[in-house]
């Protein structure tokens, strides 16, 4: 089965040739420049569009869907999610990983405590915190010098034992 990623949610209709205004779920918002290959997300399923040309608004994005003549056809799509497939997603720097590749991962501290699983990414303007349901709810930042290796290969997670007790959120 192949994984998609959302990388915008369609705002609106934009001006009167069926273009789309999209709110941008990504970091990289020169990617849009760059797409022309893309899905809806509908229900669950993924329908194929081609996209042939975006723009750039204050705070969103401008798409033209092939096929989309006017604004009643981007109606149809408001609400609605822009995907790509693993292949056309964006090649992330060292060190950043897709949030579902790190949710699932075994968590382990330096010193062998086995914590739990990562069952949740909260997105925040400072950091990634990392939600770990183990014997105990556990909330870490995202920070380096937590981090002592990440291998989303293998689906483990090694905190810094030390570290983890400065930064860690234990719920009881």
């Amino acid at each position: 089965m192949t994984e998609h990623f959302r990388i915008a949610q369609i705002l609106r209709p934009h001006g009167i040739k069926g273009e789309v205004k999209v709110y941008p779920l990504t970091d990289d918002l020169s990617r849009f420049k760059r797409l022309k290959e893309a899905y809806i997300e509908r229900s669950g399923q993924y329908e194929p569009i081609t996209v042939d040309g975006a723009k750039y608004v204050s705070d969103a994005v401008v798409l033209h869907i092939a096929g989309m003549t006017v604004p009643e056809d981007a109606e149809k799509l408001r609400g609605l999610y822009l995907c790509v497939d693993r292949d056309h997603a964006v090649k992330l720097p060292e060190g950043s990983y897709f949030i579902s590749d790190i949710i699932g991962c075994s968590v382990i501290s330096t010193d062998g405590t086995d914590l739990g699983r990562v069952t949740d990414v909260l997105e925040t303007n400072a950091n990634d915190v990392y939600v770990i349901e183990g014997e105990r709810r556990l909330m870490v930042p995202a920070l380096k010098k937590l981090l002592a290796d990440v291998d989303v290969e293998n689906k483990l997670i090694k905190l810094h034992a030390e570290v983890l007790s400065e930064v860690g959120y234990f719920e009881d």
